[in-house]
């Protein structure tokens, strides 16, 4: 599994434990982001780095074959590794297909958080990615403060090359985003995944985009699925 922007294995436990009850799981801190893996990101290369950094991860781990399942950065990243021991991906909400957007009540919530970290600016923020009736936990909501006031955020990557979306095309895949992503919204996505990926998109009713804290066991039908096409 591979986590969003400013997320790692340790702000993902709703959904790693919920996976783990059927399957073994890996969470990898992805390089560049806050949590244990190295610090530094890549100075250029982007996705394509990180596919690559994926590919000999799973060859130095020898485990395979895999399912990955990718959310927001992580779903880029996992489009982007063409290790053969991937037998599937499960994108929930996929940086990498096309641009996210950023709206003014984005970029509003966005910058003072950015500026003068508190916990009311962070649930402020959080409160936009989640989806209507949700509400960000105290654990993200201390989270988020930490990584504006230690961190310096990555920007939302670029759309991966036609042709390596096409060869990712070959592998099985599920592909679903919230009905209320306020950076993915299925507007946006629904169409792009259609021709780049040749798959027929999930809108997840009532979910923003923190799809995996909000919705783990929906992520867990759409990887079950994944996993019966392949065997």
């Amino acid at each position: 599994m591979l986590p969003g922007t400013n997320f790692n294995a340790a702000t993902c436990l709703p959904l790693t434990e919920t996976l783990a009850q059927r399957w073994p799981v890996w969470v990898l801190d992805v390089p560049g982001q806050p949590g244990l893996s190295a610090a530094e990101r890549p100075d250029r290369g982007g996705l394509a780095w990180y596919g690559r950094w994926l590919g000999e991860f799973l060859d130095r781990a020898a485990i395979g074959p895999v399912v990955i399942v990718g959310h927001s950065l992580g779903g880029g990243i996992a489009l982007a590794c063409d290790s053969p021991r991937v037998v599937g991906r499960v994108l929930v909400s996929p940086a990498g297909v096309v641009r996210l957007r950023v709206t003014a009540g984005v970029l509003a919530a966005t910058l003072p958080w950015l500026t003068q970290p508190t916990s009311s600016r962070s649930a402020r923020l959080l409160r936009m990615m989640h989806g209507p009736g949700e509400h960000p936990s105290p654990v993200l909501t201390d989270w988020m403060t930490l990584v504006a006031r230690e961190c310096r955020s990555s920007l939302a990557p670029l759309p991966l090359p036609v042709a390596t979306l096409q060869r990712a095309a070959g592998v099985p895949m599920a592909v679903a985003t919230g009905e209320r992503d306020v950076f993915l919204p299925p507007s946006r996505l629904r169409r792009a995944v259609s021709r780049s990926l040749g798959v027929d998109m999930e809108v997840l009713p009532g979910a923003g985009h923190l799809v995996p804290d909000e919705h783990p066991e929906q992520v867990l039908s759409l990887v079950d699925e994944v996993i019966g096409r392949v065997i």
